[in-house]
């Protein structure tokens, strides 16, 4: 089951929100932790004992740590749960990558092993280790209530695909919390805004990478139009994911962290990543550059501090060569911009845009890709490589058929409309059209992806794979 689905909108979610307003403040926690787990079961049936056998190891490590601080089993439990949390997402995700690797690598007869990847056990690893690890350096108390704690790692809204929120962010909303009608109104409307993000947007540019993957008239204009609606796709199929998460959170009275802030208006790239799928880049910064010495260091570990953050958010997104080289493509750009490019990107904030928009155009080409030969052929197309045709018939039809929702698209990935909405905001008159337009928008937005819904196919988010 996935947010934008018939089942979710008209079923789940109305019955799951029943169940919660109707349960006694008590039992609240109770009420979302049992929607999770049927949320689990929905997607992952066979998998729901691992996510709890999860959850209860990150639990117990952290009672130890706590009642045990000042000796030797604390850091046992730590180093035990870590290595747990690791080695489970390890053996789901990468033992066919590394198998693969090592049969090319050696030409030994190895058995691949393919294991179905849990849904969203990136996601809740990097959560379990948050919590535990905050509880070893005291950034946190360890939570008495295994309920509390198992509602705050498998909670649905953010279970499959984040935000990454950790338990230092929502610890007291764990508590106590109030559910508002202002509160649950701004929710609703931030759901509906993130959920045509998804169906209205991201999956009509999906169709225009379809019909790059099925052509048979491949030309320079048709691989940059792929290129440019993918750049497009995945920030409104993820930020929409977002969007939809932070509103449903709002509906149950948590208050999560934001996870894009318009990345494509950076002007570099290490910009670009303060803009970007925000809770894992802090993620990383806190629980692996940090740890490693940062930028505190010699310019050589420096180096290596960079290139091991990278390569890991690389493998994070996925066990394939295209994403490790995806990430190392960034931790070689953010070494020259501090090293070189800054003084030469402020010089010219066009050309930075530009700068900006390019490499990342190009390393999402490399992410989407099936393979790096697959990647490396898109690539070249890119720059018209082995004499490639500058346009096609299809590409053309495809283009003129689509530019309306590039430009919708193009324009939406800017602050822009934020801007307007807040100049008419801070309007008396603004503020009255908006009282009444809103809920209007909010209906009509929710109708209108209703009926691609019933119409379309099944779509299921781009990060729900990692």
């Amino acid at each position: 089951m996935v947010f934008s689905s018939v089942p979710f909108l008209y079923y789940f979610l109305p019955g799951c929100a029943l169940l919660y307003f109707l349960a006694p403040r008590r039992l609240k926690n109770a009420a979302l932790l049992l929607c999770s787990l049927l949320f689990y079961a929905w997607c992952e049936p066979k998998y729901v004992l691992l996510l709890l056998l999860s959850i209860a190891q990150g639990y117990a490590a952290a009672r130890i740590i706590e009642r045990c601080r000042t000796r030797r089993i604390a850091a046992v439990a730590c180093t035990v749960s870590v290595v747990l949390s690791l080695a489970l997402l390890a053996v789901f995700k990468y033992t066919g990558f590394f198998l693969e690797s090592f049969r090319a690598v050696t030409g030994l007869p190895v058995t691949v092993l393919r294991l179905t990847l849990p849904a969203g056990i990136s996601f809740y690893t990097f959560q379990i280790l948050s919590y535990v690890l905050d509880v070893w350096h005291e950034r946190a108390p360890a939570q008495r209530s295994f309920v509390a704690l198992a509602a705050y790692i498998a909670m649905f809204p953010q279970l499959i695909a984040g935000p990454i929120v950790r338990y230092t962010d929502i610890a007291a909303q764990l508590e106590q919390r109030t559910v508002t009608l202002a509160g649950a109104a701004s929710g609703v409307q931030r759901f509906a805004v993130g959920l045509a993000k998804k169906v209205l947007l991201a999956d009509s540019l999906a169709a225009i990478g379809t019909a790059w993957r099925a052509t048979a008239q491949p030309s320079v204009l048709f691989a940059w139009l792929y290129a440019v609606s993918f750049l497009l796709q995945i920030y409104f199929d993820f930020s929409g994911y977002s969007d939809m998460a932070i509103g449903l959170g709002r509906l149950f009275g948590f208050s999560f962290p934001e996870n894009f802030n318009y990345p494509y208006i950076s002007a570099s790239i290490t910009e670009f990543w303060r803009r970007w799928h925000i809770s894992l880049g802090s993620w990383f910064r806190d629980y692996l550059y940090i740890p490693l010495g940062g930028s505190r260091t010699s310019r050589a570990k420096w180096y290596r501090n960079i290139l091991i953050v990278w390569a890991a958010t690389g493998l994070w997104h996925g066990a394939a060569w295209n994403f490790l080289l995806w990430g190392l493509l960034f931790a070689v750009l953010l070494i020259a911009e501090k090293q070189f490019l800054h003084p030469v990107l402020e010089k010219s904030r066009v050309l930075s845009h530009i700068y900006v928009l390019l490499f990342i155009t190009l390393g999402f080409v490399l992410f989407d890709a099936d393979s790096v030969s697959g990647a490396t052929a898109t690539l070249g197309a890119l720059f018209g490589a082995s004499g490639l045709a500058a346009t096609s018939q299809e590409a053309l039809y495809l283009l003129r058929s689509n530019a309306v929702l590039l430009v919708i698209a193009a324009v939406g990935a800017t602050p822009l409309s934020a801007r307007l909405y807040r100049v008419l905001e801070n309007r008396r008159a603004g503020a009255c059209v908006l009282n009444v337009l809103e809920p209007l928008g909010v209906l009509a937005l929710l109708v209108l992806c209703t009926a691609y819904l019933v119409d379309g196919s099944f779509s299921p988010f781009l990060y729900f794979r990692f």
